[in-house]
């Protein structure tokens, strides 16, 4: 199962996990910037009307993508389009139940497969309710990618991990995304006490911005996770984003990539 990414985690760098949302100004050409910069996985928001966990530049994304008309048959399209071109670098799907299962879980897992997706972040499918989508994926060979936060206690982390696969999505504060980030010493706490029941990655998002915190969020997790500030680059730029989002992450890539060494 999701060879893709596991072969970009097995790499001896921690991973760039870059996020823009489907039909938000030029999404092939913002996608292709994306992997032309060095990002190592590639998230595709599903625009929704209700992303009761992203901020304010991500809603407004959505809202720009619906309003220019995008429906899940034109992200499929992006997704099968995207595979033909990069046939190697995962792509994730992260979005919300609504637009994934209202037409059955079978018909979303199916199109999934068909388009060459890697895995699947669903925010508001708890673990308890895994079946509403869950076996659909993994019987595609799907990864359903969880999320853990700072309030995911030892308790509760079995159930997040329980049939979890790809990476684990650690979210490093107790809210929406956007600006405010944990500081690393947090960060490096709970991945650390993450790890120690998972051999699963541990990719960190939520107020990643520059390359300056990405590097020191990749000294202690196996990814990093940027979203709003390449989803702000479409706010300002439209269709003529590309070139300032491939800037920006070949600026995170080496950031990234390099972390380590630098440590």
């Amino acid at each position: 199962m999701t060879n893709r990414l596991s072969t970009t985690f097995a790499k001896p760098h921690p991973a760039l996990v870059c996020f823009i949302t489907a039909g938000d100004g030029d999404t092939a050409a913002n996608l292709d910037a994306l992997v032309a910069g060095g990002a190592d996985v590639i998230e595709l928001g599903m625009p929704f009307t209700d992303p009761m966990a992203d901020g304010p530049a991500i809603q407004n994304a959505n809202i720009r993508s619906l309003g220019a008309g995008t429906t899940t048959a034109t992200i499929f399209a992006l997704a099968s389009a995207f595979r033909a071109r990069h046939p190697d670098v995962p792509l994730v799907l992260m979005g919300y139940a609504n637009p994934m299962v209202r037409r059955g879980p079978e018909w979303f897992a199916q199109a999934c497969a068909a388009a060459g997706i890697d895995g699947v972040i669903c925010v508001d499918i708890p673990p308890e309710e895994d079946d509403a989508l869950g076996p659909h994926l993994r019987a595609r060979g799907i990864a359903p990618i969880r999320l853990a936060t700072p309030t995911t206690d030892a308790a509760r982390l079995p159930a997040v991990l329980d049939g979890s696969a790809g990476f684990l999505y650690y979210v490093s504060v107790a809210g929406i995304t956007g600006k405010q980030q944990a500081d690393i010493a947090s960060i490096e706490t709970n991945v650390t006490r993450i790890k120690q029941s998972t051999d699963l990655p541990v990719a960190v998002g939520f107020g990643v911005r520059t390359p300056e915190q990405a590097a020191g969020i990749a000294k202690v997790a196996d990814g990093v996770v940027v979203g709003s500030a390449l989803i702000d680059l479409v706010a300002e730029h439209g269709a003529n984003a590309a070139p300032h989002i491939e800037v920006l992450t070949r600026s995170l890539a080496d950031a990234v990539h390099s972390a380590r060494g630098s440590a």
